[in-house]
């Protein structure tokens, strides 16, 4: 069998146990797969432009919380599907506009810059909110927590089926190219900014629809919770835990991070950040490909 067919099958496994899962009647479990789904949406979105050109993005919240606030305004006076739909091409079109510009620079510079945005995203809708008269939102009738589920699953199967879909495209090779040498791949004629934008704007649709959902759950709109940069720290976290260069290590180092997370916040509250950094710096000391290197390395040695 090989890796391909097997990513299928556990895939598919996944997927059906995930289905099956509220049948067993536990909020407490429903709740954790709900916060697991939704971290494999974020992580692999994400992938679609840091992971596959090296453009490590440490902005990816500002998507959330766009899609989160237009979620909010929109909720009510457009059916769920279309308010959620809304929210996520107002994260593309954020993305469209946001990435002419930033997609410019490269290396530490845009590292720095994806995560000055965020914070600039923040403090533009707190002043939009404070001239409204408004300092948070809230959201009444929310649909049950099951819903919830099956929607973020439903979003964590489709990102992980576009980073698959893309990474096997043309649009992949092409971003491998400039992850691999920018210079010489714009120097054989690969269309660099075009490739670069079309993967931003990919990877910034999911986010917004997971920032509606997420609203839904928590049922309350803050902005400063809505651009949280824990989220894209935590997102770069399980990438390099699960390894950046597949698709099954978003899933891995979701699991890890969730796993450990629920671990670590019910014995140790007041250390759960610092162990968690810990354990990010021993993975990238001794496992730099991830959860996913090491199980590559030991199925080969079987």
């Amino acid at each position: 069998m090989n890796r391909l067919n097997f990513d299928i099958i556990g895939g598919l496994a996944l997927v059906i146990a995930g289905l099956a899962l509220p049948l067993a009647g536990m909020d407490y479990v429903v709740g954790i797969a709900f916060n697991l789904a939704m971290w494999v949406a974020l992580v692999q979105s994400w992938s679609i432009l840091s992971a596959m050109t090296g453009y490590v993005s440490l902005g990816h919240v500002v998507f959330c919380g766009i899609g989160s606030y237009v979620f909010i305004l929109t909720n009510g006076m457009l059916p769920l599907p279309v308010a959620l739909a809304c929210a996520g091409i107002a994260a593309g079109v954020a993305a469209l506009v946001i990435g002419l510009p930033v997609l410019r620079v490269r290396g530490p510079y845009f590292v720095i810059l994806t995560f000055g945005l965020a914070e600039l995203a923040k403090n533009v809708i707190v002043q939009i909110e404070t001239s409204l008269g408004q300092f948070s939102r809230l959201i009444f009738d929310a649909p049950a927590l099951e819903t919830l589920y099956y929607i973020m699953l439903g979003l964590a199967v489709i990102a992980t089926g576009a980073a698959v879909f893309i990474r096997h495209s043309k649009l992949g090779r092409g971003l491998i190219a400039i992850r691999e040498n920018e210079e010489a791949a714009e120097a054989i004629g690969v269309p660099v900014a075009r490739l670069k934008l079309t993967a931003f704007v990919a990877a910034a649709i999911i986010p917004g629809i997971v920032g509606g959902v997420l609203l839904l759950r928590t049922s309350y709109f803050e902005a400063a919770q809505a651009f949280d940069p824990v989220v894209s720290f935590s997102i770069v976290t399980m990438a390099i835990v699960g390894g950046m260069g597949t698709v099954r290590g978003p899933i891995l180092g979701s699991f890890a991070f969730v796993l450990l997370s629920e671990l670590l916040w019910a014995r140790f509250p007041q250390l759960y950040m610092i162990i968690l950094g810990l354990l990010l710096i021993l993975f990238i000391l001794f496992l730099p490909r991830g959860l996913s290197g090491l199980f590559e390395r030991k199925k080969a040695r079987a």
